[in-house]
């Protein structure tokens, strides 16, 4: 995992450092350092070049003096501009270091075009957030960002991700401490922990998931969600759809269960003996009769749920109370709630500050909270939080919604825990997306077939690590 810490954890870190006498200039010199290291790459050398070097207050423009003077040092012919006093057009250069204002940032920023020249940005491209990934309107692409001790939400967030490039973490040394970082970045290589092989000795019935899912017209989320379950390592799937006896688009390898139309919740509960995991939800339809039903579904079932779609429209019914049901389960309960979603449970939508957002519900809740965004929020009721940035645009597009809620089921039923659950399946689901060979035309059946591949690549990478 990365850290991440939010301008405010930062800057407390900063103050502690310094507090405990770490000179803020060996830190300011280090992060200079480390930004004309990467001036130098890329450049691809430094002789003959030219920099634009922008500079502001604090220590992001502190930075960018120090990346001025090194380079300055080495040949280099900079310009260094304050950020206060900016041009309406810059010098020619090969590089522009933005060092104007880093997390800090609050005031309008409407600097002139970088001409087409690479930009450096310094700990956060200027203009943006730190903590929701907002942008002023002007706020430069820059093709790398060199950002210290630990990520920013800013980083990950709005079109703050879009516009920071690729990003170089770098330890200037400051020590994060014991227990200090409570947001992370799922990588790769925690997947591979957390998600379990089968074991030689395994069995169907050692992750058995059942599914409460689909109606009629919406046999395909059910179907979706199933698929991409037994794809993702459930043992056996049984998927339930109130009022379909049979359904011939039903995958081969699912097993239908038939429930009547009205009154079905008994039957369900009375299945789920043998199974490890259930998901509600999927395309079940949001009808008074069916509503009800599902609610005593989710308030009687004593396994491990990941509650989705329609499920969570059913958690959201009823008003003041409501959701006790689910405050009060047993078993760990995994909430998948995209920002209308998110807005039927709480009556409110989320705020730019999503992290924030995300804990509440988890909060409110007592449940993990997986919100869906650009960047995936994963929360637990303690605070902890996991973001997941490997998705992007291509799963904005019907039934993806239903395959990540099928692949987390999986995980849950081969016993991972709901919170590591959660953030695996979200980064799967963003991982099997990055494998489609063609920028456009992705559909979720599409993503289903991928997923056996996105758990090959990483189970091969784990176990290089």
């Amino acid at each position: 995992m990365r850290p991440v810490l939010t301008p405010k954890q930062m800057h407390v870190l900063d103050t502690e450092t310094i507090t405990a006498g770490t000179p803020i200039e060996i830190l300011v010199g280090r992060a200079g350092a480390a930004v004309a290291r990467a001036a130098k790459r890329m450049m691809g050398g430094l002789y003959g070049r030219t920099v634009v070097v922008i500079t502001g207050k604090g220590n992001n423009g502190a930075d960018g003096r120090v990346t001025a003077r090194l380079l300055a040092d080495q040949g280099v012919r900079v310009h260094v501009i304050n950020a206060e006093n900016m041009p309406l057009r810059l010098p020619v250069s090969d590089l522009i270091i933005d060092a104007a204002f880093g997390t800090g940032f609050r005031d309008d920023w409407s600097p002139p075009s970088t001409q087409g020249v690479p930009v450096l940005a310094v700990d956060i491209p200027s203009g943006i957030d730190g903590l929701t990934g907002l942008a002023a309107p002007d706020t430069w692409q820059a093709t790398r960002t060199v950002t210290f001790v630990a990520l920013k939400p800013g980083l990950l967030l709005g079109a703050g991700r879009a516009l920071c490039g690729e990003v170089e973490l770098v330890d200037i040394g400051i020590n994060l401490g014991m227990g200090n970082v409570d947001i992370n970045e799922v990588e790769r290589s925690d997947v591979s922990q957390w998600v379990p092989q089968r074991p030689f000795d395994s069995h169907k019935w050692k992750a058995a998931l059942y599914a409460v899912a689909g109606s009629s017209g919406m046999m395909g989320a059910a179907n979706l969600c199933s698929a991409a379950a037994i794809r993702s390592g459930a043992g056996i799937v049984h998927v339930a759809s109130p009022g379909i006896v049979s359904d011939r688009s039903t995958p081969t390898e699912i097993v239908r269960r038939a429930l009547p139309a009205l009154g079905w919740s008994h039957e369900v509960l009375d299945d789920l003996s043998r199974f490890k995991a259930i998901v509600i939800g999927p395309g079940l339809g949001r009808d008074e009769g069916t509503v009800s039903e599902a609610r005593r579904v989710i308030a009687g079932a004593h396994i491990p749920m990941v509650i989705d779609g329609d499920g969570l429209f059913a958690v959201a019914w009823g008003g003041e109370g409501a959701r006790d049901i689910v405050r009060s389960r047993a078993a760990g309960t995994v909430l998948t709630p995209h920002d209308g979603e998110y807005t039927t449970l709480l009556g409110y939508a989320p705020s730019h500050d999503r992290i924030t957002s995300a804990r509440r519900l988890a909060s409110d809740t007592n449940c993990v909270c997986l919100l869906k965004g650009t960047t995936t929020i994963v929360a637990e009721p303690s605070g902890e939080v996991l973001m997941v940035a490997n998705g992007d645009q291509r799963l904005a597009t019907a039934g993806t919604g239903d395959v990540l809620a099928g692949i987390i089921g999986a995980l849950l039923a081969q016993g991972v825990e709901p919170f590591h659950a959660a953030a695996s399946g979200a980064w799967i689901h963003g991982y099997a997306a990055s494998l489609f060979t063609a920028n456009e035309g992705l559909i979720a059946s599409d993503l289903v077939d991928l997923i056996p591949l996105a758990l090959s690549h990483m189970r091969h990478v784990g176990s290089q690590d």
